[in-house]
C-alpha cells in the first residue's frame, strides 16, 4: 500500500507527517494542535543530518528526497510537511515531483513582513544555506521590492534551540551576535521587523526579542503553514488510534534529554527510524 492508498480511502487514522533536521519542527506542531488538536501527527527529525544548513544543495536535496520517499511509504501520512526552510527552498519541488501526497513546505514570511515594516528595513535571519537561495530572492523582488531586506545565516541559533529544549544553558552572547551582526549591515540600525526563516528560531523568540531590544516585531510562517493544512485536509476526519509519535534518524542522549520537551507538545512516542 502507498501512501496515497491510504489517503484515498479515507483514512481517519492517516497521519500528518511533520518533517525536520531536528527539534525546529516543533514551533510549527504548535500552530497544528492550536488549529487541527484532533490531527494525529508524526513527527519526524532528521536528527543524524543535522544542521542541513552547512550542507550543499545537492547534499539537502538528496537525503530528504530519499528520506521523505522511505518514510511516505511506510507510514502512509495523508499530508506531508516539510517543517524546515532550509530543506523547503532547495527540496520542496523535487519532493513534489517523487511523493504523491499533498506536500506543505516553509516559505520565509518576507510577505507579511514587508507589511508590517514602518521603516521598510526587514531582518532576515536563517541558516547560511537557506539566505543564499534564488527563492529568497525572489520572495524578495516580488513582495519586498520596495524595501530592504537585511540577510544574516546564523548557524548557532539552530544549536542554540536544540540547547534550549534538552534543558541546557545557552550563553547570551549566542543571541547578541546574531543581532549585532544585522545591525551591522548599513541601515541595520533601522531593522523593526526580523524575519525568523529556521523554523528552530521561533522556539528562542524570547531570547532574541532580548537581544534586539523594543521596537522590533518578529514573524514565521508558522500561522500560514497551519491554515495551509487546514486548507488541504478540510472535510476529512479525524482519529488518533494511539500517542503521537517522534521519530528520529539516530538515537543518543539528545534524544533521551528532549524526553520532557517531546511529552509537552503530545508527543508521548519516541523511536528511531
Amino acid at each position: 500500500m502507498t501512501g496515497t492508498d491510504t489517503a484515498a480511502t479515507g483514512d481517519p487514522a492517516a497521519p500528518v507527517l511533520l518533517f525536520d533536521s531536528g527539534v525546529g519542527g516543533l514551533s510549527v506542531l504548535r500552530k497544528v494542535r492550536d488549529v487541527l488538536p484532533q490531527a494525529p501527527v508524526i513527527y519526524v527529525a532528521d536528527n543524524a543530518g543535522l544542521p542541513y544548513g552547512t550542507k550543499t544543495e545537492a547534499q539537502i536535496a538528496a537525503r530528504v528526497s530519499g528520506l521523505l520517499g522511505r518514510l511516505t511509504e511506510r507510514l502512509r501520512p495523508r499530508l506531508v510537511c516539510i517543517a524546515c526552510n532550509t530543506a523547503s527552498t532547495i527540496a520542496l519541488a523535487s519532493v513534489r515531483e517523487v511523493l504523491e501526497v499533498p506536500i506543505v513546505g516553509t516559505v520565509p514570511a518576507i510577505k507579511p513582513a514587508a507589511a508590517m515594516t514602518r521603516t521598510g528595513v526587514i531582518g532576515l535571519l536563517g541558516t547560511a544555506a537557506t539566505i543564499r537561495q534564488g527563492y529568497v530572492d525572489r520572495l524578495e523582488a516580488e513582495f519586498a521590492a520596495d524595501k530592504r531586506l537585511l540577510r544574516h545565516g546564523a548557524p548557532e541559533l539552530v544549536a542554540a534551540a536544540e540547547a534550549k529544549l534538552r534543558g541546557e544553558t545557552v550563553d547570551s552572547a549566542v543571541y547578541a551576535r546574531a543581532a549585532e551582526a544585522l545591525r551591522a549591515h548599513p541601515d541595520g540600525d533601522r531593522i523593526d521587523t526580523v524575519v525568523l526563516a529556521c523554523t528552530h528560531f521561533p522556539l528562542i523568540e524570547d531570547e532574541l526579542r532580548k537581544a534586539f531590544g523594543p521596537g522590533v516585531s518578529f514573524i514565521d510562517g508558522s500561522d500560514g503553514i497551519a491554515r495551509q493544512i487546514v486548507f488541504l485536509t478540510q472535510g476529512q476526519e479525524w482519529r488518533r488510534e494511539a500517542p503521537d509519535l517522534a521519530l528520529f534518524t539516530r538515537g543518543g542522549i539528545d534524544v533521551d534529554q528532549l524526553g520532557s520537551t517531546l511529552e509537552a507538545h503530545g508527543l508521548e512516542r519516541v523511536a528511531i527510524f
